[in-house]
């Protein structure tokens, strides 16, 4: 009887258990979430304070990746190595482009100055940072759950009207935030904000050039132009080196203002993102 008995259990776990996804970096877990509420686990590849630009997946979170139904690409440069990987190591995973049918920006049109390298040419990845746009990659998000959980369909299909509602509200109001300021110029290390500055009429200066810090030279002409634009904040990222944004805020007389486009408190962080805009648009 024992035997059944443990039989039973392990047969009730099994049955159970939550099934688990996975995403490259935390604010698709915030976007997963809100549309699964708690009926699936999700496994974020990218772990806090690491680049996505960069990363490299442990042998650890490849193994966890095997017990994975499906994983949510958002088109971050590590998956354009690694997610041919993830299949061939995973036949059944199901591979998800939250990405299809949003035009991206090219990163030369938004950054500090065309440069000729094919670095430039990349297209810019960072989309969740647009509410409207998220309003897409939660379509795919509830399609691709509906298709490995049926049986949830209802469930999703509900929550997904009221995430779409919630980015409908903070769109609203982040225009409402941001429509007012004076000065729609910013200084930023790596060009994060380029998909949130279209969207609410702003302009990124990047001081990044090409994926790397700038050499003096560059660096000279970055000082020389951020003076023109009477900046008095420098806008960095956790995962980036503060380096380079430290030497232009002395040299004109700013303060390094750090933001994470990574957050996983996702709407909080927008929120956040804007008003540091605000604030800043003030100080000049």
């Amino acid at each position: 009887m024992r035997y059944f008995a443990l039989f039973f259990l392990f047969l009730g776990v099994s049955v159970f258990a939550k099934p688990t996804v996975t995403v490259s970096i935390a604010p698709q877990k915030y976007f997963v979430e809100q549309i699964a509420k708690d009926l699936v686990i999700v496994n974020v590849m990218v772990p806090s304070g690491a680049s996505p630009h960069s990363y490299e997946p442990k042998p650890s979170q490849m193994k966890a990746l095997s017990s994975s139904d499906a994983y949510f690409a958002i088109g971050v440069n590590f998956e354009q190595i690694w997610l041919e990987k993830f299949k061939a190591t995973n036949p059944s995973l199901l591979l998800i482009d939250t990405t299809k049918g949003i035009t991206k920006q090219s990163i030369e049109k938004h950054n500090h100055e065309n440069h000729k390298d094919d670095e430039h040419e990349t297209k810019d990845p960072h989309i969740w940072l647009d509410p409207v746009l998220v309003k897409v990659q939660a379509q795919h998000i509830k399609d691709a759950l509906i298709k490995l959980y049926p049986l949830h369909v209802k469930e999703f299909e509900r929550n997904y009207a009221d995430f779409i509602a919630v980015l409908d509200t903070l769109d609203t109001s982040l225009q409402t935030t941001l429509k007012d300021i004076t000065n729609r110029q910013f200084i930023v290390f790596h060009p994060s904000f380029g998909y949130f500055a279209s969207r609410y009429m702003l302009e990124q200066i990047s001081i990044e050039v090409g994926g790397k810090e700038p050499k003096p030279s560059e660096l000279a002409r970055i000082i020389k132009d951020a003076k023109k634009t009477k900046a008095k904040a420098v806008f960095t990222s956790p995962q980036f080196s503060q380096k380079s944004a430290s030497v232009i805020a002395k040299e004109i007389g700013a303060i390094v203002f750090v933001i994470d486009p990574l957050s996983e408190d996702w709407e909080e962080n927008i929120r956040k993102i804007a008003n540091a805009f605000v604030l800043y648009s003030k100080m000049i």
